[in-house]
């Protein structure tokens, strides 16, 4: 069955592509950016009523029922979800959820499995708010998010089920996603058996949301504080992604989009779910544990892949190989986001694959805020235009709008109105809502300028956000998993150079008197080892430095700006970022 719709698909592939459903373009090339502009903003219209599974998902599955919505790989065996049978399943599970009444918001902690797909089609027919993390998450983060967004549900598979047993005691409902022949827990509901009991029973009607029903709440890294609570609407991400498809992604149906992003991110949600099926597309997934560059290769010469988004990081690790040696099947178009593309990494790339690569730039908050289209000229490093639905500003401090060449604060004009993709203010967060949206802006949090022709350039992150291999990490969790650590009298987080990851965390730790003698390696593994068993592991320091003080102002706050500038001095000419200050320290590239 597998190998039939393959070979199907592939012979779709061969045909001449056209657009999806609700935004089929007649007038406008791709090349005339400001006509596909506002071609594009006549559909980003808010709506009253609307529901991603009934509006989107359904159509499709009537339209086309046997075209592939979902690919999954693990290398060597294929599964493939059909539209119709996606919608079934969904269908089912929103049945089962809603005997007698449908959660009011699930936590899902899924790996690249079918069920992660499912229960967002299922969570938006029957009207639960889903908020998805990273299996990577730890039991105290995870009791930390199940406070804030007050879910009555989680779901996840039976071995994080174990280690999360006493965080979620009191939890309503807690249904556990076998991959293989894993039991369910006590007091835990098996998915697979739950889904048995919703074939039962007659199929419930999907649930009349309104466009501005939260549908998805996505939790940010901050920089004084826990992660914020960014909730999105049915609307916000089922219209306003119409932008991100076909200014983009350049997506349509015949094509197969392959995001890299882990489930636990809004870019999952972009890529992996959102505008491969509004675009009627199919989302190929490989099941890979870690990344393989050399199997990431091996995939797209044997899967018909024609669209890949993937960060900056998995280029870098791709153009380190023969590129002449990997006849690609089918990939026709590039894009990449989480970070600024190396201008040299985007050369070899295109000089040996004969493709381009395609910069887009967005937040958790936002949809596709900044692009390349494709047609339109590359100025490799620059995060594109503005897309379509969006008026981009660059602000001085005094909020006056600044001319080409000149850094400021980069934000969203709200004067013509609020973009349907925008978010309305972080949940049960007055305070840093006012910040981030006043005077009639909403404040990105990232100073960039723009060139003469209207291309806009990222500078940098206004606050202290660390991303690292498209992963976004604020300092402050990482520093206050550091200070539970005995050895540790003070700690500041900051960016520093990587080769392969673009920036990596690196923390700078003012021993305790006691452990001032102790082996340093010995206590950088110990470190390190601490803090991934206190958060979520892709969030400790690969590199640690102990010093003796940590510079700070007259009010005693520590200037992180100060080490940060220091460390992105060093790894861009000066002395090696790998340290040998005046007090010990060490550089440790872990996995």
């Amino acid at each position: 069955m597998v190998t039939f719709l393959l070979r199907g698909l592939r012979a779709l592939l061969r045909r001449p592509a056209h657009t999806g459903w609700c935004w089929q373009s007649t007038a406008a090339s791709h090349s005339d950016y400001d006509c596909l502009k506002a071609e594009i903003e006549q559909q980003l219209t808010p709506k009253e009523y609307f529901n991603f599974a009934q509006d989107i998902v359904a159509p499709w599955a009537q339209k086309k029922p046997s075209h592939p919505a979902l690919l999954f790989t693990d290398g060597q065996k294929d599964t493939v979800l059909s539209y119709s049978e996606l919608l079934l399943q969904a269908q089912t599970l929103a049945t089962a959820l809603s005997d007698p009444q449908a959660p009011k918001c699930a936590l899902v902690l899924l790996p690249k499995v079918p069920a992660w797909w499912v229960v967002n089609v299922a969570a938006s027919w029957c009207g639960t708010v889903v908020s998805c993390g990273t299996t990577m998450l730890t039991p105290r983060d995870v009791a930390h998010r199940l406070a804030k967004c007050g879910a009555d549900c989680i779901i996840c598979t039976p071995k994080l089920a174990a280690s999360l047993e006493d965080v979620t005691k009191a939890m309503p409902l807690r249904i556990a996603v076998s991959e293989g022949c894993e039991e369910a827990r006590a007091g835990w509901v098996s998915y697979q058996e739950l889904m048995k009991s919703g074939r039962g029973r007659p199929a419930r009607a999907c649930v009349a949301s309104r466009g501005d029903d939260t549908a998805q709440l996505f939790f940010t890294s901050g920089t004084t504080g826990k992660p914020k609570m960014v909730p999105h609407t049915q609307a916000s991400y089922g219209v306003g992604h119409i932008a991100t498809i076909r200014y983009w992604l350049d997506l349509g149906e015949e094509d197969m989009v392959w995001n890299l992003s882990d489930t636990g991110w809004a870019k999952s949600a972009w890529t992996s779910l959102y505008t491969p099926l509004m675009a009627g597309a199919t989302a190929f997934i490989h099941q890979m544990k870690h990344f393989d560059s050399q199997e990431m290769l091996r995939t797209l010469c044997e899967y018909p892949v024609t669209v890949l988004c993937a960060p900056p990081t998995a280029y870098r690790a791709l153009v380190q190989h023969q590129l002449c040696q990997y006849p690609f099947k089918a990939l026709q178009h590039c894009v990449s986001a989480g970070e600024p593309l190396n201008p040299e990494v985007m050369h070899e790339w295109t000089k040996n694959t004969g493709l381009k690569i395609y910069e887009g730039f967005g937040q958790s908050e936002t949809t596709l805020l900044c692009g390349v289209c494709k047609g339109m000229a590359l100025r490799p490093g620059s995060m594109g235009k503005p897309a379509p639905g969006y008026n981009l500003k660059v602000l001085s401090e005094q909020l006056e709008e600044l001319p080409p060449h000149q850094e400021g604060q980069l934000a969203v004009s709200l004067k013509q109105g609020h973009p349907v993709g925008l978010f309305r203010g972080y949940l049960h967060d007055e305070q840093r809502t006012s910040e981030a949206f006043r005077d009639g802006y909403y404040f990105t949090g990232d100073r960039a300028y723009y060139d003469e022709d209207g291309y806009f350039w990222f500078v940098g992150r206004g606050d202290d956000i660390i991303i690292s291999s498209g992963y976004r990490i604020g300092p402050f969790e990482v520093e206050s998993c550091l200070l539970e650590h005995p050895a540790v009298a003070e700690s500041a987080v900051v960016s520093s150079p990587d080769a392969l990851r673009g920036e990596v965390v690196k923390a700078f730790v003012v021993l305790a008197e006691e452990y001032k003698h102790k082996d340093a390696n010995t206590l950088i593994t110990d470190l390190q080892d601490h803090v991934k068993q206190m958060t979520a592991p892709y969030k400790y320091p690969r590199k640690i430095e102990f010093v003796d003080s940590l510079p700070k102002t007259v009010s005693g706050k520590i200037r992180r700006v100060e080490l940060r500038n220091r460390e992105w001095v060093k790894g861009e000419g000066g002395e090696p970022s790998s340290s040998s200050s005046s007090s010990s320290s060490s550089n440790h590239q872990g996995g």
